[in-house]
């Protein structure tokens, strides 16, 4: 839909004053009014500055309007913060107000843009009573006149909104092993569900019918979880007016610095020396189920891997998958000149 600038509409300033919001109204209302512009575009303009007004005249709703920040401009194309999406309340949707009348001539409803925005504050009936009883040079504009032919319709609910939620979890092995439950906080901007009906100011969101909910969580990870895998917490999305809650959905990414995870297999570097490669040595690694001692078999190159039964994470069914040990020949940095010597006559019988 299109981004609507009430104030570029009202020729006003954003800093405007309620006067001078409603003297431009008054002047454009009686410029542009059907029963006395007959130009073509007359009754577009006239239905545009009377939304305008209806939002910019009104403290409540101008307050909502104004949090969408100052950066759009008219004919942008917009999307409705989360929450309002599915606020429709216009004639279209049989909503709870009706289309604009003036003389039997039917003008048609408000747009989509202030319907998605202002729907749940138009509880039915009238539009807001600061526009009516206004006469200018004859021509009534009275708000009896206007909701004379108004029909009132029973408020639909309206179609679920996505309230589910989708984040992503950061875990390691640890993670999995403890089976404990992890702590998960995030933040999302929702619908505010305690504005009170029928517009006005709101404690809760500032009158802006959106407010930052933050949520904490315990999540207990699944044995045998794969990277990438989707989890769902029923009931902790978000939640609209009408009660209904969605779900949170959680994306597992294993982010582990000390060990690589496949399915219950883990795969952990050891670092050795070259003389501990060609002769072969001890080693004390420290695992998820405590420090074990392996043995490096001699002449052991780089990147072999030493298969550790039962050392990784739990199964399912019952016991553990496998760690490989992954064997990294590393240099030491600080070599006295009689290693460099010796280095230097292996090279020389290689």
């Amino acid at each position: 839909m299109e981004y609507k600038d009430y104030y570029d509409i009202l020729g006003v300033k954003r800093d405007a004053t309620e006067a001078e919001i409603k003297s431009a109204y008054r002047k454009l209302a009686r410029k542009y009014h059907p029963d006395v512009n007959k130009t073509k575009d007359a009754e577009s303009k006239f239905k545009d500055i009377n939304e305008a007004y209806e939002v910019l005249g009104d403290k409540a709703k101008r307050q909502r309007y104004d949090s969408l920040g100052a950066n759009w401009q008219g004919g942008q194309s917009y999307t409705p913060p989360p929450g309002f999406e599915q606020f429709g309340f216009g004639s279209s949707q049989g909503g709870g107000y009706q289309s604009f009348n003036f003389n039997g001539q039917d003008l048609g409803g408000f747009s989509d843009f202030f319907s998605s925005l202002f729907g749940d504050m138009m509880g039915g009936g009238a539009a807001r009573a600061g526009m009516g009883g206004m006469n200018f040079g004859g021509y009534d504009f009275s708000g009896a006149q206007r909701t004379s032919s108004r029909t009132r319709r029973k408020a639909q609910t309206p179609p679920p909104a996505d309230l589910d939620i989708t984040k992503t979890l950061n875990i390691t092995a640890k993670d999995v092993f403890n089976q404990k439950p992890v702590s998960v906080s995030f933040s999302e901007m929702e619908r505010c569900t305690q504005c009170p009906p029928g517009g006005g100011y709101c404690s809760a969101c500032g009158g802006t019918g959106i407010k930052n909910v933050t949520k904490s969580i315990k999540v207990k990870i699944p044995p045998e979880v794969k990277d990438g895998q989707k989890i769902r917490l029923k009931g902790e999305g978000k939640t609209d007016a009408y009660g209904r809650v969605g779900d949170l959905y959680l994306i597992l990414n294993f982010k582990d610095s000390e060990y690589d995870v496949n399915g219950t297999d883990l795969t952990k570097e050891v670092e050795i020396t070259p003389p501990e490669a060609v002769l072969g040595c001890k080693k004390d690694i420290v695992t998820l189920h405590g420090t074990v001692g392996i043995k490096i078999p001699p002449k052991t190159s780089s990147g072999q891997m030493l298969r550790l039964k039962n050392l990784g994470l739990p199964k399912k069914s019952g016991g553990y998958g496998n760690l490989n040990a992954k064997i990294k020949i590393v240099i030491p940095k600080n070599l006295s000149q009689k290693q460099i010597d010796l280095y230097k006559q292996l090279y020389a019988e290689s």
